[in-house]
């Protein structure tokens, strides 16, 4: 005779995107387990069950955002020149944090603002994000990238740029104007063009 576990009664995704929309409004700390499982519709239990602890949810949650909600980050990265992979990834950004069917912002920044272990963990993932980029760019440097560009500063510099204007859409700043940021930004970007 074999035991089975009791089959789950509910969408482990619909939850979970629950949960990542609970985190993105309140943060990590902010999150109660409360909060969460009334969200998710399930009780504590079945949340230990299928998540984890909260952290365990916190990074299912991120990693789901991440897949889901961050796709243009990694569609960017394909673009064919330094300045299409920067341009993409940041009009595709402004254009992210001010869905008007999510919450405004970003999970990434917003669950980390209020500090603790989860900052650090989404700092190493956004982190993880710049050094990609800054790969990819260095692969640009001495092509369509003036030689001797600091590849690494410029993805920081693009990285600070989607970050805080995540920051001005939590504040309720709109599209367009994120894209005028962007619009200045990409003056910056260098060009072996020019």
């Amino acid at each position: 005779m074999s035991l089975k576990g009791r089959p789950r009664e509910f969408d482990a995704d619909a939850a979970l995107d629950r949960a990542t929309e609970v985190f993105w409004r309140q943060g990590y700390e902010g999150a109660s387990l409360s909060d969460l499982t009334a969200a998710m519709g399930i009780n504590r239990p079945s949340m230990y069950a299928a998540y984890g602890n909260k952290e365990q949810l916190f990074r299912q949650a991120v990693a789901r955002y991440a897949e889901l909600d961050m796709a243009y980050a990694r569609e960017a990265l394909g673009a064919p020149t330094a300045y299409a992979v920067i341009e993409k990834f940041l009009r595709s950004n402004a254009d992210a944090i001010t869905r008007p069917d999510r919450p405004p912002g970003c999970l990434s920044i917003q669950g980390g603002l209020a500090g603790g272990s989860s900052a650090e963990f989404l700092a190493a993932s956004r982190l993880a994000g710049e050094k990609a980029l800054a790969d990819r760019l260095a692969q640009a440097v001495g092509v369509d990238l003036p030689a001797g560009t600091d590849a690494a500063a410029l993805a920081r510099y693009v990285m600070v740029v989607s970050e805080g204007n995540a920051v001005h859409a939590a504040a309720g700043v709109d599209r367009a104007s994120l894209h005028a940021t962007v619009d200045l930004a990409l003056r910056a970007v260098p060009s072996q063009l020019q």
